[in-house]
């Protein structure tokens, strides 16, 4: 990533360039990713491609003001991170079920910084922690998302946890974009991913989190929770970019994210 690319970036998270890596840095940098880039779904249920290379997600994330899912947005994060000095690694983590089962590994891509010790970094889960993760700590760690633990599980992994419940189980391998790539192709086209099934898009708030699902606003300040229809394309697109910035980007096109009735 060159250096006129990271300050389009880092103007997109509302971000100032660090003098090098710190652990400040990356607190930073962390928390303005996830208030800005939304974690969304939209190119699936748009028909838009999802390509793994630098400058298909920069134009999508940084040049048009997109978000996107794991693989795009912790992967364009990770190259932003090394740009600026970062010793920043890939790595291929399994997805918990309700029962407690795992989905296969490469299911979901979160990223480890090495500096004074491990952080486990992840921008790209959803509702996840607003700061980095101590990568090597048993104790809980309190969040203003939550409270996580990271503990270690069979063969060097780590679980991680979120207010008692189990979220996912990263490798301690490195791997590479590439490596992802398949799994994204089958995210973003079976019949079977979850990622088909509604248009969802979201952010972290400064006091909550706002997201739409299908054609539903739901907001969250603090604990309370509000949810608002959003029945036409005018309000669907009124509510994207009042909360995303994508009315432009969307124009024309509100129609596709929102459900389909049934076919019989």
């Amino acid at each position: 990533m060159d250096h006129d690319t990271v300050g389009r970036y880092l103007d997109r998270i509302g971000a100032t360039r660090p003098a090098g890596p710190s652990v400040a840095a990356l607190r930073e940098l962390h928390r303005r990713h996830v208030e800005a880039v939304p974690f969304e779904n939209l190119s699936i249920h748009l028909g838009e491609p999802i390509l793994l290379v630098a400058e298909a997600l920069t134009d999508k994330i940084v040049r048009r003001g997109r978000g996107g899912f794991c693989y795009e947005l912790n992967g364009l994060f990770a190259a932003l991170l090394s740009a600026l000095g970062f010793d920043v690694r890939l790595l291929a983590a399994s997805v918990f079920r309700e029962d407690g089962t795992l989905t296969p590994a490469f299911d979901h891509l979160a990223l480890l910084v090495e500096l004074d010790e491990r952080y486990l970094v992840d921008v790209g889960f959803g509702t996840h922690s607003v700061y980095p993760l101590h990568r090597d700590w048993p104790e809980a760690q309190e969040d203003p998302a939550g409270t996580f633990l990271v503990v270690d599980a069979p063969n060097g992994d780590v679980d991680v946890l979120m207010d008692g419940v189990a979220q996912y189980r990263a490798e301690p391998r490195p791997r590479r974009l590439t490596d992802f790539a398949r799994p994204c192709w089958w995210h973003a086209n079976s019949p079977e991913s979850h990622f088909r099934d509604v248009a969802r898009c979201s952010r972290r708030t400064p006091d909550g989190r706002v997201t739409i699902v299908g054609d539903r606003l739901l907001e969250t300040v603090g604990d309370q929770r509000t949810e608002t229809a959003l029945d036409t394309d005018a309000e669907l697109l009124a509510a994207y970019e009042k909360h995303f910035g994508l009315g432009a980007e969307l124009a024309g096109r509100a129609a596709a994210l929102l459900p389909r009735p049934p076919t019989c």
